[in-house]
C-alpha cells in the first residue's frame, strides 16, 4: 500500500480520524482529476492566469497526499504560467502530474475501496 500517495499528513491533520480521512480521499479522487481538465484546457488555450488558478488549487492538495513529485511539477506549471511560457515548454511536465495523479488515483482507490 501507499506506493503512489503518502497519507501521513492527512492522518496528521486528522487525528487519525478515518472517517475525515475517507472524506479527504473522496475529495481527491473526485475534485482533483476535474481540475487537472482545466488546467489543461488553460494550456491548449495559452490561457496562463486559467491555468494557473487550477495549479495553485491543487497544490496544497498534492503536497497532503504525499504526491512530492507531483508537486513538485505543480510548481514548475505555476513558474511556467507566471512567465506565460509556451505551450511546448510545459506539455511533458502537466503529463507527468496526470500520470501521478491516476496512479495515485487507482491505488487508493482499491486501497480504500472507494
Amino acid at each position: 500500500m501507499a506506493l503512489k500517495y503518502n497519507l501521513s499528513k492527512v492522518y496528521a491533520l486528522s487525528d487519525n480520524d478515518p472517517e475525515f480521512v475517507n472524506q479527504i480521499l473522496t475529495l481527491f479522487v473526485t475534485e482533483v482529476p476535474e481540475d487537472l481538465k482545466q488546467i489543461k484546457e488553460g494550456i491548449k488555450k495559452k490561457d496562463h492566469k486559467y491555468a494557473y488558478s487550477y495549479a495553485h488549487k491543487i497544490k496544497p492538495t498534492l503536497d497532503l497526499m504525499g504526491l512530492n513529485v507531483a508537486f513538485e511539477e505543480i510548481l514548475q506549471v505555476e513558474a511556467w504560467t507566471k512567465a506565460e511560457g509556451k505551450k511546448k515548454d510545459i506539455i511533458e511536465t502537466f503529463k507527468s502530474i496526470k500520470v501521478q495523479v491516476k496512479e495515485a488515483i487507482k491505488e487508493i482507490k482499491k486501497d480504500f475501496d472507494l
